[in-house]
């Protein structure tokens, strides 16, 4: 079986809702990746064979296959094929994962993985609520409420205050992360560790502020945070733990990797940045639904032959703050190697995009640090988490 190479990754810097990435439609913040991508693999774009991206919200502007509507944005020809892949807050990894598994096999040999989320102009929920309002039904079919009585709705919000209270993790807690998120994004930033990842763009903003000016600085950061700023936000429910604080950010967005085979390096003509080294995935609790990042790795670690300190950078996506806490905690993993850029919470989670997102700041960051092995693993709506161990080259 042929090994998967990662040849480039890249991501634009996270816009906040209304902010300086709303005015881009976003099929077209999707081709600004793509060509991207080709540049930066200096590749002849009819070698590609197929894009695959992540997208939750499907509908609207991003509905109609959007993976093929950014090829059609971008300069890449026609005959590039394209599909989108919904594996909700996962999908650009499952994309990265379908793409590396269409390499080895030995069926293509150029595959770009992708993701974007417009989440200013296609709001969460919009998939499940328009077509509700619309008399045209509900996800929870009469078996799925048969199986699960007592779940009107599977909530990542109830999810995330299910995972506190189940690993004891206070609202003290909560908010030092939440901070150190800032601090460490901040840090990054102003060191210029985020350059080599982000692709600049003009800003395109609904309210036309800002426009003429170039993008280049996640949105989300916020440079003056402080700790007793975070611990006055109010809790999403009494009796709580969880804040909009301690929560990831509404994000627009779009990454991209290129995944090839030995085939593929040889047609670029490049050198590779990382090797694939596992990939798997797994269904959990729907219902707790974020918690399943835990056993996917430890069942990740085992089927690859490693234990967590073998491990040199961990991407643990901040959908809510329990997650890599409650994951940290029970890996016995090391706090100094996990999110060493900030996370979600700071940064931001464009849902479909935020697995090469991830993808893409692990790569980088294991160069810029002379690391091996980085771990990438995200909870994902309906119980599911995708685990990616890549090795740097």
């Amino acid at each position: 079986m042929s090994e998967a190479y990662i040849v480039a990754a890249v991501r634009t810097a996270g816009g906040r809702k209304g902010g300086r990435l709303s005015g881009w439609h976003p099929a077209d913040l999707a081709g600004q990746v793509l060509n991207e991508l080709l540049q930066r693999a200096d590749a002849d774009p009819a070698l590609v064979e197929d894009v695959i991206m992540g997208c939750v919200s499907q509908v609207g502007e991003q509905a109609q296959n959007i993976a093929r509507n950014a090829v059609l944005a971008s300069r890449l020809p026609e005959s590039v094929p394209a599909t989108s892949v919904d594996r909700q807050c996962g999908s650009s990894q499952q994309a990265l994962h379908f793409a590396a598994q269409a390499v080895m096999s030995g069926t293509q040999d150029v595959v770009i993985a992708a993701g974007v989320e417009s989440m200013s102009r296609v709001p969460m929920g919009t998939s499940v609520a328009l077509p509700y309002k619309n008399g045209l039904g509900h996800y929870m079919s009469p078996a799925i409420r048969e199986r699960y009585p007592d779940v009107d709705d599977f909530s990542q919000f109830m999810g995330a205050e299910m995972m506190a209270k189940k690993y004891d993790l206070s609202r003290d807690q909560l908010d030092q992360f939440a901070f150190e998120s800032h601090q460490k994004a901040k840090r990054a930033t102003e060191a210029g560790r985020f350059e080599a990842e982000i692709l600049p763009l003009p800003v395109r903003s609904v309210d036309g502020k800002g426009d003429g000016e170039t993008h280049t600085v996640d949105e989300g950061i916020r440079f003056d945070a402080s700790l007793e700023g975070i611990q006055a936000v109010k809790l999403l429910q009494e009796g709580g733990r969880v804040t909009a604080a301690t929560a990831s950010q509404i994000c627009d967005g779009a990454t991209g990797v290129m995944v090839v085979n030995e085939r593929g390096l040889k047609a670029l003509g490049v050198q590779p940045l990382a090797r694939i080294h596992h990939l798997s995935v797994i269904g959990h609790d729907p219902v707790i639904m974020l918690e399943a990042p835990i056993p996917a790795t430890q069942k990740a670690l085992k089927k690859a032959g490693m234990k967590i300190d073998d491990i040199d950078l961990y991407e643990v996506n901040e959908a809510f703050a329990p997650v890599p806490l409650a994951w940290l905690n029970t890996l016995g993993a090391d706090p100094e190697r996990l999110n060493v850029n900030g996370g979600a919470i700071a940064l931001g989670h464009p849902l479909g995009g935020s697995g090469t997102k991830l993808m893409t700041t692990l790569v980088h960051a294991l160069h810029q640090q002379g690391k091996r092995y980085g771990l990438q693993t995200m909870c994902e709506g309906g119980g599911l988490a995708n685990v990616t161990i890549i090795e740097r080259l």
